[in-house]
């Protein structure tokens, strides 16, 4: 598949919330009504690297919009729900929670999920209940092209209520695919994917493109995240002496540990590691789940993409806000969970301006005006409308690499660039 690039975000003034206020929920602005965004992320566990830097970017928008009274009459709240169980993001646990958002009648919409198995089981009941879901993360292609996402909305095929920020894995995996050839130079790969819907669609779209880049995949497993030893895949792979190992998968689902154990096999202890935003998850060493704690030492030589913008537009204060709040830089995903935050509460403010004040013809009105053609939104990332099918329309991606040098000698990722690209198969 062939991208074609259309340039980095240029200077863009945006629209940016006031300064901080009271915490979400408190009285920041004037009137006595609530209404929630719900978040649905996981929380706690391995996925903590996750999913809680994305939610902080969904509750700074909601304290910053209190504070500014960005919805005259109304507070906003959150309802947070997490979807990890037992360190590691459950579809089942996020049907549960999608329940519990839309029984909750003042949820107007929804930020997230940040998994594409999780976004699967979600969108039918959101889909039926005509909720809006946003989601900063979610990459899988089939999520909204169609026909593939015609099976997610069984109730409401003709009704869009997801729509995404991420770039799709029809464009993540080739952008990874043509970094590995090109930037890195390495025409060889081995492919390890963690057989869930995200790792194999990434792995598939990476292949297909590093193929027709003249590269060779000279090997392919996949391994569910109950693998506890990955050393004899690694093992069996070294004979063809591949060049650099794609992870299509993510670190709780076992790439971290898959990338520590692969560098103790011959062959793999120098050569290039390349993963998507889930092996990408920018959290420093020592973050409870990141890539870096998990791998240690291991992570030397480590690339990766995260589906989404870097640089935010000139005279951003975002970086600056976020770490005032919360003591630490923003997450991959915490400034496009902001902007999905952003999405939903201009919806709220322009459907409450023109007197839709009953609770679910608010929610409907959120629904709807997401994926209107003519609606744009001036968000933290810069301006972003969706198209018929609830993309992004001009999606980005995001290079890194870690240095294990950074953030004090902990480990960090350091930004390496950023491209725009238009998907032909769209």
């Amino acid at each position: 598949m062939k991208l074609a690039k259309i340039g980095v975000l240029g200077v863009i003034a945006v629209l940016m919330f006031a300064a901080c206020s009271p915490s979400p929920g408190a009285s920041g602005a004037a009137g006595g009504k609530t209404i929630k965004i719900g978040t649905e992320l996981p929380m706690s566990g391995a996925e903590t690297a996750n999913g809680e830097p994305t939610a902080n970017g969904v509750k700074l928008a909601i304290k910053q919009a209190n504070a500014k009274n960005a919805i005259p009459g109304y507070t906003l709240d959150i309802n947070v729900q997490d979807d990890a169980v037992n360190g590691a993001h459950d579809p089942q646990q996020g049907a549960a929670n999608l329940h519990t958002l839309v029984a909750d009648t003042s949820v107007i919409g929804v930020v997230g999920p940040f998994n594409s198995s999780v976004a699967k089981v979600e969108i039918p009941i959101s889909n039926a209940a005509g909720l809006l879901q946003c989601s900063p993360a979610n990459t899988n292609t089939g999520l909204t092209y169609p026909p593939d996402s015609l099976q997610y909305r069984p109730n409401n095929p003709d009704k869009i209520n997801y729509i995404r920020l991420a770039a799709p894995d029809s464009i993540q995996g080739p952008a990874g695919a043509d970094y590995t050839y090109t930037d890195l130079g390495a025409k060889s790969v081995y492919i390890l994917d963690d057989t869930e819907a995200f790792g194999v669609g990434v792995g598939d779209s990476f292949s297909a493109r590093f193929t027709e880049l003249g590269g060779t995949v000279t090997k392919r497993d996949s391994a569910p995240k109950s693998t506890t030893d990955y050393t004899p895949l690694f093992t069996a792979a070294a004979a063809a002496k591949p060049a650099a190992v794609y992870l299509a998968g993510t670190t709780p689902t076992g790439m971290g540990l898959a990338l520590k154990q692969g560098r103790t096999v011959a062959g793999f202890e120098t050569i290039p590691f390349v993963g998507p935003d889930g092996v990408a998850d920018l959290g420093p060493g020592g973050t409870t789940g990141a890539t870096i704690t998990v791998a240690g030492q291991a992570a030397h030589d480590v690339h990766g993409t995260v589906a989404g913008v870097h640089d935010l537009p000139s005279g951003s204060t975002f970086i600056a806000d976020y770490t005032a709040e919360y003591g630490k830089a923003p997450g991959a995903y915490s400034a496009i969970a902001y902007a999905c935050a952003q999405v939903i509460i201009a919806n709220a403010a322009k459907a409450i301006a023109a007197s839709t004040t009953d609770l679910a013809a608010l929610r409907e009105a959120v629904r709807a005006a997401a994926v209107v053609a003519d609606n744009k939104y001036d968000t933290v990332i810069g301006p972003v409308s969706f198209d018929k099918n609830g993309d992004i329309t001009t999606p980005y991606m995001s290079f890194y690499k870690v240095d294990l040098t950074a953030e004090g000698g902990k480990g960090g990722w350091v930004y390496v660039k950023q491209q725009a690209f238009t998907d032909p198969n769209k």
